[in-house]
């Protein structure tokens, strides 16, 4: 059940990067990964939202949004994000 909640959790928070503006040149820290999730979760009223917004870029920018989610859950799964509450 833990294990099931975490990956959730982990999904939410890439959907919220995803969705942010921060982008792969910009190199972002631990710190700016997390502000941005709290961001993204505000500006798209919720998960729900962020979820939108990724499955609207996978219908208009396939390609793109493949490569974009990649890099938000290679993010996300960074123990320095990761560990701390988004």
């Amino acid at each position: 059940m833990v294990e099931g909640v975490i990956t959730m959790l982990l999904a939410t928070m890439a959907e919220a990067v995803f969705a942010s503006s921060l982008q792969p040149s910009e190199s972002p820290t631990a710190a700016e990964v997390r502000a941005a999730i709290r961001t993204s979760l505000r500006r798209h009223h919720g998960s729900r939202g962020c979820a939108a917004f990724c499955a609207a870029e996978y219908g208009d920018h396939p390609l793109t949004a493949v490569a974009r989610m990649r890099w938000a859950i290679a993010l996300v799964t960074d123990p320095n994000v990761s560990s701390h509450a988004a």
